[in-house]
Formats: structure tokens, C-alpha cells, sequence
């Protein structure tokens, strides 16, 4: 057994933190995960440091938010030169011997395969989307080209891609293959799984999607009222425009939603079962997350964009070492994606680097803390739109902070924001913006969260030498 354990980070594609039958959806299907969340510590309260996905990752593959590191839009050219090293990067010169499968997303992909980075990964096995976009380097289409299909007429059919070369199968062989290899140092090994679903177009496999019937689904969620908040705020960018739930066919995408998280948990239980197999179950710690979450109707809104709503920014986070970390735990603290970054520079026994922005999670995990209080805030950042490079608009400037029971969404710019108290109003329908009574509590939160951005964001320059 190594003296630093393996780790197996499985990070799927825009799934909602509310999409595990263990930890309260009775719609879904995820034995697999259910059977995680039984064996590892779940938080119920993590949140990403954007809604969007380059972002997020990059905020979660360096440690700091978005803003900090100067990647704040999706569609980027380039990689912020004065970046620090990826977590990846710090892992691998830690000794490990690492591996990314699927997508990874710090810049654009855009009529390219994704550059590489100095990101310390050996084995790498791209695939940014479920298409055939990419004239050479993406390995999934090429994997399904060698089987005998064609990834754009199957996604196209009636019955869409069948399991047996989707994209999720795809990555669980590859991780298979991975963590099956033969390491004649001995060294521990960390493997990046990034799933593309359950992000759009919902096209699961016809065998999956008949097994989630749209009128037992339970729909969004949605009030009437919905429709005059996202009113006043649709000059804010958004991916699709505001709808009710049966224009946006809610039901059903829901359906297809959740049919593609079953895949998800059919492929991850073959990974699961491999480890098993190869005797490293004991000695790997299994990381279940995602990089953002989905709206899927709710508040009239479908897909994701500059909005802060619960099920877009959070997602499920559960962590399993047997042995060493507590099972069946429900820690409900505020956690940061940040969190785990700094979690998984603890596990492979690095030093966390001074301008880190996350801390580690390890003594909720190890039972030093209950996980009820982790951290006094959480933060959620967007700045600038997919569409403003084509429109020549300045685009959408949005942060989000919650402390406690109260979530603040400021959108600068427009004059106009959220308040929500999640204690009373978990599902965010009746914004106190306006409300004379919480006046006082917004203001008091407004000048909260502008010194936090400020701290945390703002970079002084090189260090100092001399007072003046």
C-alpha cells in the first residue's frame, strides 16, 4: 500500500447537486452513487466559483477565483501567462503519476482541439464534446470511428449514440485502462475523469431515455412569480430565453436529464468495480463532483448564464477512503469548489501553496470536525457573456455571495439584484431585493460581499522589498 493514496477524481459535466436518490431525489436512478454516499462524507452545500465551465475549472485546477486568475469567460484563446502552476501540475511533480480523460476546458475548443497546457498529466485521452468536430485529436471520436461508427449520424438517429460508445462508456474504459496499469515504481497515481453529460442537448441513449417517463417526473422549480423577477432582469445575459415550464417541454428534458445521470452511474459503477478488482479500493480515495449545475426549467430558465441559482451553481461534492475518511457523513457546511482543490494537494501530501484560496477538507473528512460551520461565506462570479464578442456588447457582471440562510446576487451594471432567504425559501421564489423590511440586511450584505471580492480577488503585484 502506497504511503499517499491513489486518486480517482470523477467530474461530470453541469449536473445539479440535487441529483442523488441517497441524498433526498426520489426520481432518479443512482445506486452507484447512493452506494458512495453510504460509504464516504457527502457536502450538501458546495458551491462552484462560476456558473459557466472554463471558469470554474480554472478556478478549481489553480485555486483561486476566477476574477484572481484572469479566466472569467468561456471561449478563451489563451491560458493566463501569470497563471500559477495547475493542481495537476504540483501533483504530478509531487511524485504522482497522473491522468486526464475527457474534457478539460481552460480555453476554447472552438474549431480546434484544446492546446495543452504544462499540466503534468502522462496519459491523456481528450474529448471536449460528444461530436465529431475535430479534425485530429479527439481520441473519443476516433475511438468510435475504429469501432465502425459515426458519431454524428448516431447522435442524429432516433435511438441517438447507444451506450456501448457513448462518451461516458468511453472515459470509464479509458479509466479503466489507466488505473489497470502496471507501475513498476510503486508510485500512487491521480486520474481526472470529465464526464460531458449530463450537459445539453439531453440525448441520452434510447435505452436510457425510455426508462424515465416525463409525467413522472416532478417538474421544475417554478412559480408564476418567477416570471416577473427574470422580467426585470433580461438584459442579464442568459443562455435561452425566459419561459414556463411547459413551453421549455421542462418535463421532459428533466426526463432525459436524469437518464443521462443513469448512464453516468451504470459506467462509474465499472470504475468502481476495476478498482476492486485490482486490489487499490483500499488505497484510493473516489471523488464524485461537478464543475457547475444546470437550472433545468427552474425560475422559467433552461440551460446556464449569468444567474446564481441554486441549481447552478451547486453541485454534489462525496469523498470516500475506506478506512480513513467517515462513512455515510452528511457534512451541510459551505463549501467552495476551492475547498476540494486544496484537498487534493493534502492528500498527496503537498504543501498548500501561500496564495491558495481554498482550505483543505480533511478534518471534516477524518472526523476532527462535524462539518455543520466550514466556511463563513461562499462566492460565485461572471464576468462578461459567451455572446458579447460577436454582438460587440459589454456583456453581463454578476457576483453572488451567501452567508448563513441569506444569498445576495448583485448584477453590475443594471441597478437590479436577489436577496433570498434559503431557510424560508429554499428554492429561491421570493426575492427580498426590494423589501423595505430587509433594507438594512442588503446593504449590510452589498458591503460585505465588495470587500470580500476586493481581498480575495485583487492581485497588488510582485512582492514587496522595501516601504517605498
Amino acid at each position: 500500500m502506497s504511503e499517499r493514496p491513489n486518486i480517482l477524481w470523477f467530474c461530470t459535466d453541469q449536473q445539479r447537486f440535487d441529483t442523488i436518490g441517497a441524498l433526498g431525489n426520489p426520481y432518479v436512478k443512482t445506486p452507484t452513487l447512493d452506494r458512495l454516499v453510504s460509504e464516504g462524507t457527502s457536502f450538501t452545500n458546495c458551491y462552484v466559483q462560476s456558473p459557466i465551465c472554463t471558469p470554474s475549472r480554472s478556478s478549481f485546477m489553480t485555486g483561486l477565483y476566477p476574477s484572481r486568475l484572469h479566466n472569467t469567460r468561456n471561449g478563451n484563446d489563451t491560458f493566463p501567462l501569470e497563471a500559477p502552476p495547475l493542481i495537476s501540475k504540483l501533483i504530478a511533480d509531487a511524485g504522482y503519476d497522473c491522468g486526464n480523460i475527457g474534457k478539460f476546458h481552460l480555453t476554447s475548443s472552438g474549431k480546434r482541439t484544446e492546446p495543452r497546457l504544462d499540466d503534468g498529466y502522462r496519459y491523456w485521452q481528450f474529448s471536449h464534446a460528444p461530436r465529431d468536430d475535430w479534425e485530429s485529436g479527439h481520441h473519443y471520436a476516433d475511438w468510435v470511428k475504429e469501432k465502425g461508427g459515426d458519431l454524428n449520424a448516431l447522435r442524429e438517429s432516433e435511438d441517438r449514440v447507444p451506450a456501448e460508445l457513448h462518451q461516458t462508456t468511453w472515459g470509464c474504459e479509458k479509466a479503466i485502462e489507466f488505473l489497470s496499469e502496471e507501475r513498476s515504481g510503486g508510485e500512487p497515481w491521480f486520474l481526472s475523469v470529465n464526464i460531458y453529460d449530463p450537459h445539453p442537448p439531453f440525448i441520452p441513449p434510447r435505452e436510457y431515455a425510455d426508462m424515465f417517463d416525463p409525467e413522472d417526473m416532478p417538474g421544475p422549480h417554478f412559480k408564476e412569480s418567477d416570471l416577473a423577477i427574470q422580467e426585470k432582469l433580461k438584459a442579464v445575459d442568459f443562455q435561452d430565453d425566459i419561459q414556463d415550464p411547459d413551453t421549455h417541454d421542462a418535463k421532459t428534458k428533466q426526463a432525459l436529464y436524469y437518464a443521462m445521470i443513469a448512464l453516468i452511474d451504470d459506467q462509474f459503477a465499472r470504475v468502481l468495480e476495476a478498482l476492486e478488482a485490482t486490489g487499490q479500493a483500499d488505497n484510493t480515495v473516489v471523488i464524485f463532483t461537478s464543475d457547475h449545475g444546470e437550472t433545468l426549467g427552474d425560475h422559467g430558465l433552461m440551460y446556464k448564464g449569468c444567474r446564481f441559482y441554486e441549481g447552478l451553481i451547486k453541485v454534489p461534492l462525496i469523498i470516500r477512503w475506506p478506512g480513513q475518511f467517515e462513512p455515510g457523513k452528511v457534512a451541510d457546511g459551505l463549501v467552495e469548489m476551492l475547498d476540494l482543490s486544496a484537498t487534493l494537494l493534502d492528500l498527496a501530501g503537498i504543501e498548500l501553496p501561500d496564495y491558495f484560496q481554498g482550505s483543505s477538507l480533511r478534518p471534516v473528512l477524518e472526523g476532527e470536525e462535524d462539518g455543520s460551520e466550514i466556511r463563513l461565506f461562499v462566492r460565485c462570479e461572471y464576468f462578461d457573456s459567451l455572446d458579447s464578442y460577436f454582438t460587440g456588447g459589454v456583456g453581463a457582471f454578476g457576483t453572488m455571495y451567501r452567508r448563513g440562510q441569506y444569498k445576495l446576487s448583485v448584477y453590475h451594471g443594471f441597478d437590479t439584484g436577489e436577496l433570498y432567504d434559503l431557510e424560508n425559501d429554499p428554492w429561491e421564489h421570493e426575492n427580498l431585493w426590494d423589501s423595505p423590511e430587509h433594507k438594512d440586511l442588503k446593504a449590510k450584505l452589498i458591503a460585505e460581499s465588495f470587500d470580500q471580492h476586493v481581498l480575495l480577488t485583487t492581485d497588488v503585484g510582485s512582492k514587496r522589498v522595501a516601504p517605498m
